[in-house]
């Protein structure tokens, strides 16, 4: 539990450092061509969502593409994309998802009440997941929030990773995953 306390310290210390993307920086020079910041892979997980549900690595096997949009409650730019986020999540087609990460949350911090709070007031209904371990691990090389990555139904992460907040950015990047 100390590993895990500490994991998620770090790595708000770390997003902290490096600060929130805006959507004029991304719209100026795009990010949308660098290597994804994550692993491969998603790895085998079992976490709890910001309502308390707990999911598994299984949630992406449903849908074709799922575009993961890692986030802080302490970034203006993600929260102030979560309405969009939220409007885009309920018109998504039948095989596309999205899902958020909530990358400064713990289970049973302060953070999970703010990630609820925030999602609910943008009316951003998507499921919303506290890193476990593994997520923590999975995200280490994320230097900057929002980053935005897509993943397949077998959980390889695909496509182009989009830094920043970049509303149509994500529009492309997902019709264009769902098109292969």
């Amino acid at each position: 539990m100390i590993k895990k306390i500490f994991a998620v310290a770090l790595l708000s210390v770390m997003v902290l450092i490096s600060g929130c993307s805006d959507s004029a920086e991304v719209s100026n020079t795009p990010n949308t061509a660098q290597a994804s910041p994550v692993a491969k892979n998603i790895p085998s997980f079992t976490a709890k969502t910001i309502t308390g549900v707990t999911v598994t690595n299984e949630i992406f096997a449903s849908k074709k593409i799922t575009m993961v949009n890692i986030w802080g409650t302490f970034c203006p730019p993600c929260i102030s994309e979560m309405p969009e986020l939220g409007e885009m999540a309920r018109s998504m087609p039948a095989d596309a998802q999205i899902i958020g990460l909530v990358c400064d949350a713990s289970e049973n911090s302060t953070q999970v009440q703010r990630a609820l709070q925030i999602t609910q007031e943008a009316g951003a209904d998507f499921v919303n997941i506290i890193p476990d371990a593994q997520l923590l691990q999975f995200m280490e090389g994320v230097e900057a929030v929002p980053t935005t990555i897509f993943i397949n139904s077998k959980g390889e992460v695909i496509g182009k990773a989009i830094i920043g907040a970049d509303m149509e950015g994500y529009k492309n990047e997902l019709e264009k995953l769902l098109k292969q």
